[in-house]
């Protein structure tokens, strides 16, 4: 009983420790957002926010948000399902926040004869559930349009539905690539099949094997999490979006759901194309670099290297997404939807074709 009750903890503490890190991470997201877009503008940005007098460059606004967000007023329209209403915003909220525990943030952890897997969730096919959990949160968005009685609403959330039906499909066969490659819709040994290098100088990540796939997965993922260039459900300055009727925490859990799935985005593109937690010519035993050094670290060191370069690798990915959201206009509706069927779909189906060719030639090896 003693073993269960140590397995169950240790499992738990992995679970907050990935929780704990993407929730943070999604609430000063709100920060990077408004300073990031104001050195972009040259702005200043948000800095008034203080408790008594300490600013702190504006790192108290996404506190000053939850308490605003808390404690405004929830208005739900005469005419609206209550029930589905007060439902959508959580659905989404929720099938971001269980999409994270596939995700592999490090290596295996060795405490004496327990091996620790730095996953909150050990699936054999993590891959297949991150999709899936992303694709049943579109119906929060659904949910909140039809629930509202409202048009706008309704037409944000038809617009959200089908861009992601349109891009859900390039971005599933972009992907396959890198199971033909790797071998395994497993998560944790996609990165592991990422170690080692092509002439000794190159790693084996998912960017050198598949190019192309890393552009279209890309491009598609950004569509996935409804932000510019491709917010066309929200579309403010059309529609306002399928939140139109959402006020206080409602409306904040639909807002924190774009970060999280943002956040999401990133790694899933640090795990299949950018090595995850691998470090450059690091094995479990040290540094072996091509010219034939050797730099000797312990268990615990090469652990931490792995987490650590797995967070900068997320966070250089969400800088690159913030910086499109500020950078880049909205797509109109049409060039939106030809973007995904007659540009993202046939390159996934070639990029997919040419990579089985290439695997059948030389014996299945990447």
């Amino acid at each position: 009983m003693t073993d269960v009750m140590t397995e169950v903890a240790i499992k738990l503490a992995v679970v907050f420790v990935m929780f704990f890190g993407v929730m943070n991470l999604a609430g000063l997201h709100t920060w990077i957002e408004r300073k990031q877009s104001a050195i972009i503008q040259d702005r200043i940005g948000a800095n008034r926010a203080s408790i008594f007098g300490f600013r702190l460059m504006g790192l108290l606004h996404p506190l000053a948000d939850a308490v605003k967000m808390f404690t405004k007023e929830d208005l739900v329209p005469a005419g609206a399902d209550k029930v589905l209403h007060t439902l959508a915003p959580a659905f989404s909220v929720f099938f971001a926040l269980v999409a994270f525990a596939g995700i592999p943030f490090g290596d295996r952890l060795v405490l004496g004869d327990r091996i620790i897997e730095l996953q909150p969730a050990k699936i054999d096919i993590a891959l297949l559930y991150i999709f899936a959990m992303l694709s049943l949160g579109v119906y929060g968005v659904i949910l909140a349009g039809f629930a509202s009685r409202n048009n706008y609403a309704m037409l944000g959330g038809l617009r959200a539905t089908a861009q992601m039906i349109s891009y859900e499909i390039a971005l599933g066969i972009a992907i396959i690539g890198i199971v033909m490659v790797y071998g395994t819709t497993d998560l944790q040994e996609i990165v592991r099949g990422q170690g080692g290098n092509y002439w000794g100088w190159i790693p084996r990540w998912g960017i050198v094997v598949q190019p192309v796939a890393f552009f279209v997965f890309l491009t598609a993922a950004l569509a996935e999490t409804k932000r510019i260039p491709f917010d066309l459900p929200e579309g403010e300055s059309e529609i306002i979006g399928y939140f139109v009727e959402y006020s206080g925490m409602k409306f904040g859990m639909f807002f924190l759901t774009d970060f999280l799935e943002t956040i999401l985005v990133a790694c899933l593109a640090t795990t299949l194309f950018f090595g995850g937690w691998q470090v450059p010519y690091l094995i479990s035993d040290g540094f072996h670099f091509p010219w034939g050094a050797v730099l000797p670290v312990s268990q615990w060191t090469y652990v931490l290297l792995g987490v650590t370069s797995f967070s900068i690798k997320v966070l250089v990915f969400c800088f690159l997404f913030m910086q499109i959201r500020w950078t880049l206009p909205r797509f109109r509706y049409d060039q939106l939807m030809n973007l995904g069927w007659l540009g993202l779909f046939p390159i996934s189906v070639a990029n997919m074709l040419v990579t089985a060719v290439v695997l059948q030639l030389t014996g299945g090896r990447p």
